[in-house]
């Protein structure tokens, strides 16, 4: 289940860019980025609502409130760099920059959370490297 769910991201994700370059033209990427987090706040709150999650915000432990907030924290500075990339240039160059975040995770991943680089991810990770070169030249 949870590739489906990947699979629904990857694909919700083509849209934010496409959507998000057709909606900023004469809007302060800022403020675009400010405008997409209200509409994501409202959706997420609703989403947890309708499913009666809510209740679960009572078991987060500190150290999840912590690691919850510095996510929130880099979101946040991912999303402003990523709509003023997007209103200086070409949304089918900048995305794969901003999806080159793959290559980044794993080896963050591997020096933070201990997870092995095996042969099959090294060699994804030189063709992502390879293929987010090509595209953006």
């Amino acid at each position: 289940m949870w590739f489906v769910f990947a699979l629904l991201s990857s694909i919700f994700a083509a849209f934010t860019s496409i959507l998000a370059k057709l909606g900023m033209e004469g809007v302060n990427s800022n403020l675009a980025t400010a405008i997409r987090t209200v509409v994501v706040v409202l959706l997420a709150w609703f989403i947890v609502f309708i499913t009666g999650s809510q209740d679960g915000i009572r078991q987060i432990s500190s150290k999840g409130w912590i690691f919850l907030i510095l996510s929130g924290c880099a979101t946040g500075i991912s999303w402003l760099c990523y709509y003023r990339a997007l209103q200086l240039g070409e949304a089918s160059r900048v995305v794969p920059v901003d999806k080159f975040s793959i290559v980044f995770t794993i080896i963050l991943a591997f020096l933070i959370l201990h997870e092995q680089i095996v042969w099959k991810k090294l060699i994804g990770i030189l063709l992502i490297t390879a293929g987010t070169f090509f595209m953006i030249l």
